[in-house]
């Protein structure tokens, strides 16, 4: 659960990014080092999705907690 909490702490720090072009991330589940989120509003339909996904959040995500080793989009 302790990990969970960091997860929602780093998306929280991202979220205003997103949400100044429309969009918004939602944390779905935390398994085996892999974070499940979900891509909403503008960001459902935005060609650059995958690269806020990887170059965002997958490296804020990586980057303050250790134990997360990747992050995927749930559609």
């Amino acid at each position: 659960m302790e990990i969970e909490n960091k997860i929602n702490q780093v998306l929280d720090k991202i979220r205003p990014y997103l949400q100044n072009d429309g969009g918004n991330v939602e944390f779905q589940k935390y398994e085996n080092g892999v974070v499940y989120v979900k891509l909403t509003g503008a960001c459902t339909s935005c060609p650059l999705a995958d690269h806020t996904l990887e170059s965002g959040i997958e490296t804020a995500l990586v980057s303050e907690i250790p134990e997360v080793i990747k992050v995927v989009n749930i559609e």
